[in-house]
């Protein structure tokens, strides 16, 4: 049983603790990559550009990586293909299995489509690469509607990381319908953050500005419909009275998890990186030229202007995906403390 620090009105036993959390972060930001990737890919024509190419790597990385996370947190983890052996379709985690299996697969797909004329030059890749093009190709021959098919999936499982909390039990703050939004849009923000970040630092040179200030302009829409989900997600269990207003009191006032979130879901995740948005972010369009060209040792003001705007993109991706994934931690926790 874990520990939770900090008091709080009610204690009742942790079955999901921080390894959970991590996951539903981890899955909810490889939908958000992938379904950014594919906007970018869509805005662009077909073109391959840098945050296209991170946000292809970021979708099967981080999902295989949560998949590592939740088959550890199983109770006989040496038996989790068993899992994929035996079906329960009135379940919510068998059906969670059967969304993991088909989207890991797409998104292992996606990333050979994105990446094949890379991959098809490194040495170490080429040669057990190479003899799978044809048949890349003949997937990447479907055209869109295979992007349609990877989109869905990518949404699916950002939303399915909402609906698997209620497999816990009939806990308010787990069982709310405006859930499984919320972790989808809070799962694409970390997506579009965690994309820039990696475009901007792996392939600074190949980064469009177009498709830069697209998914920044994206993460500051995002931002606030978070928040007001955050605000429907709580004023309904207020209105609902009882019992539910009372857990609602409490998540939000008493304990550690109350700092949790108002310091650091609402500050940090969301209301700094807004003050950057409407302050810093905004001029980083205009300097994306100087952003992919600096080079060691340059100390023009030119330089120096780029340099920042490069830092205020990052740290802006950073607090973003701080902010998610302390939402994570906080819905998991609370709503198993208040209840």
């Amino acid at each position: 049983m874990d520990q939770i620090w900090g008091s709080v009105a009610q204690y009742t036993e942790i079955q999901w603790g921080w390894p959970i959390a991590v996951y539903l972060f981890i899955a909810g930001m490889s939908g958000g990559a992938m379904i950014a990737a594919l906007l970018l890919k869509w805005k662009s024509g077909g073109s391959y550009d840098g945050l296209v190419k991170a946000g292809a790597i970021l979708a099967p990385t981080a999902i295989i990586i949560g998949l590592g996370l939740l088959i550890v947190d199983l109770s006989k983890p040496l038996s989790f293909w068993l899992l994929m052996l035996h079906y329960q379709l009135n379940s919510v985690m068998s059906i969670g299995v059967i969304l993991l299996m088909v989207y890991s697969g797409l998104a292992v797909l996606f990333a050979a489509i994105v990446l094949k004329d890379d991959l098809c030059d490194y040495g170490w890749a080429k040669w057990w690469f190479k003899p799978l093009v044809p048949v890349i190709e003949w997937f990447e021959g479907w055209g869109r509607l295979l992007e349609w098919g990877m989109c869905l999936f990518a949404v699916s499982i950002a939303v399915y990381t909402g609906f698997l909390l209620s497999a816990i039990g009939a806990k308010p703050l787990l069982n709310m319908p405006v859930l499984p939004l919320l972790f989808l849009i809070s799962g694409m923000s970390a997506g579009v953050a965690a994309s820039i970040a990696v475009g901007i630092t792996v392939y600074r040179d190949s980064v469009g500005q177009s498709n830069l200030q697209y998914l920044l302009s994206l993460d500051t829409k995002l931002i606030p419909a978070e928040l007001f989900t955050l605000f429907l997600m709580f004023g309904g269990l207020l209105n609902m009275g009882g019992q539910y207003a009372i857990v609602a009191k409490q998540a939000l006032s008493v304990g550690i998890w109350a700092q949790v979130f108002w310091i650091g879901v609402v500050g940090v995740g969301l209301v700094v990186p807004m003050i950057l948005a409407f302050t810093s972010l905004h001029k980083t369009g205009a300097s994306m030229g100087n952003l992919v060209s600096l080079t060691a040792g340059q100390g023009s003001a030119e330089t120096v202007t780029s340099q920042l705007s490069l830092s205020a993109v990052l740290i802006n991706s950073a607090l973003v995906l701080t902010g998610v994934l302390l939402l994570r931690c906080y819905i998991v926790y609370a709503g198993q403390i208040f209840c």
